[in-house]
């Protein structure tokens, strides 16, 4: 079986495939600090509730964006799994990556991009894709026509929006997100709500609207992925949500290594 890790800035997801099915998947709060063993009790706990154990593991892979965590996360699989584990970087990729320095591209948007014209090639077609990645970091990724990676957009991740709000303004309180009923808020809580719900489907139309005009063709396929996509799934510019688009990236590179 196959233990696929995928170190985000805000959260690390666990999952582990058994051959091309995915058997299940547990998230834990990314900690840079968090030693192996800390790893190999919360593993040997969710692993056990499914029915598995660390000997059942053959090979681990790794994509990271957090380069703290790379020295626990090796110890804990070379400790208690007995394994090395594979950090995913660009080489690992097959795919064209077109950008000026490669190598500064992370890891989680070369695996979206790869899910994407892996799993849905045939929708990708002569316009291209792009994909949106809610995490810690708002992401716009353009694959173009030929399937290559061809860059992106970067923007504040709306939890960071929320909590720099609530930090820097005294007033303003901590809000949870969710779509309001109305744009006019008619409380200091309804108005950051539509704030950021409607400021961030204005930055999702525009960015893709702007990246559209650039590849010069018809709409992308516009796919999102994360854990706020849902949120935005109505917003009239998403075409499909695929919350595990970097599991089935990192199977893809796995498979592509082990043939």
């Amino acid at each position: 079986m196959l233990l696929a890790i995928d170190v985000g800035n805000t959260n690390i997801v666990f999952a582990v495939f058994d051959g091309d099915t995915p058997r299940d998947a547990w998230r834990l709060h990314t900690y840079a600090r968090r030693c192996g063993d800390e790893y190999a009790v919360f593993l040997h706990q969710v692993l056990g509730m499914a029915g598995l154990c660390f000997a059942d593991m053959d090979d681990v892979v790794i994509s990271s964006v957090v380069p703290e965590t790379h020295f626990h996360l090796e110890g804990f699989c070379k400790k208690h799994l007995h394994l090395v584990p594979v950090f995913i970087t660009k080489d690992h990729v097959p795919i064209t990556i077109d950008m000026e320095r490669p190598e500064d591209v992370g890891a989680d948007r070369l695996v979206n991009a790869l899910a994407v014209k892996m799993h849905y090639g045939e929708r990708v077609g002569t316009s291209g894709a792009i994909v949106i990645d809610f995490g810690t970091a708002t992401t716009f990724d353009v694959i173009d026509a030929s399937g290559a990676y061809a860059g992106g957009a970067i923007a504040p991740g709306i939890d960071l929006s929320v909590n720099a709000l609530h930090s820097a303004a005294s007033k303003l309180p901590k809000i949870g997100v969710r779509k309001p009923a109305q744009a006019i808020g008619k409380t200091t809580v309804e108005a950051m709500r539509s704030g950021v719900y409607w400021g961030y489907v204005g930055l999702i139309e525009r960015i893709t609207g702007q990246i559209s005009a650039e590849l010069g063709t018809k709409k992308p396929f516009v796919l999102a992925t994360g854990g706020l996509a849902t949120l935005f799934e109505d917003a009239g510019v998403i075409d499909l949500i695929d919350p595990d688009l970097t599991l089935k990236g990192l199977l893809e590179i796995y498979k592509g290594m082990s043939s």
